[in-house]
């Protein structure tokens, strides 16, 4: 099945909560797993956009399966798996969500999915490192621009200057 990463910032504005949804849902109804990280932001909203499509989502966790990160996620953990998606991590039970383990977790986040969307990232941001690894990996890097004057858009606003592919809608993206 054709599957697609999408990521962003944690302190997601509204905004950002929104077009995660929008995206996640419309790919979803085209057939498209979603893949993300199960982080708050962006990546819960994505999560929650393909299940309200009815479609598979797959959180990727910088764990071990048995430590739902962050705990207020439980019920989107939970909801994923009854749903009909599943929850993978590359981290024995019992491990806790080190600062070291997310950027390993990006790397398999962009490497299952044919390409990365990303909504709202920071100058300095993990979402980045996630991008860094999907040019790496061959994939393609669709990028939903931002506002000028928000922290959360520097970073995307400035992938569309690198000449990663500005999209607007969910027809945008041909996977």
């Amino acid at each position: 099945m054709p599957s697609i990463a999408i990521v962003g910032c944690r302190q997601a504005s509204t905004y950002g909560k929104k077009v995660a949804q929008y995206f996640s849902y419309y790919l979803s109804k085209k057939g498209m797993a979603i893949i993300s990280g199960l982080a708050k932001g962006i990546d819960s909203q994505a999560h929650i956009g393909a299940m309200k499509a009815k479609g598979i989502t797959i959180g990727v966790i910088g764990s071990g399966l048995d430590m739902v990160y962050p705990k207020g996620n439980q019920y989107l953990y939970d909801s994923i798996i009854k749903e009909n998606g599943a929850i993978i991590s590359e981290y024995p039970l019992g491990m806790n969500p080190l600062k070291m383990n997310f950027p390993a977790r990006n790397r398999i986040i962009s490497g299952m999915s044919k390409g990365v969307l990303v909504i709202e990232a920071k100058k300095k941001s993990g979402t980045l490192l996630t991008v860094d690894f999907a040019l790496e990996q061959g994939r393609n890097v669709y990028v939903v621009p931002g506002n000028i004057d928000e922290i959360n858009s520097v970073g995307t606003n400035d992938l569309i200057k690198q000449g990663a592919q500005m999209v607007t809608s969910y027809r945008d993206i041909e996977i």
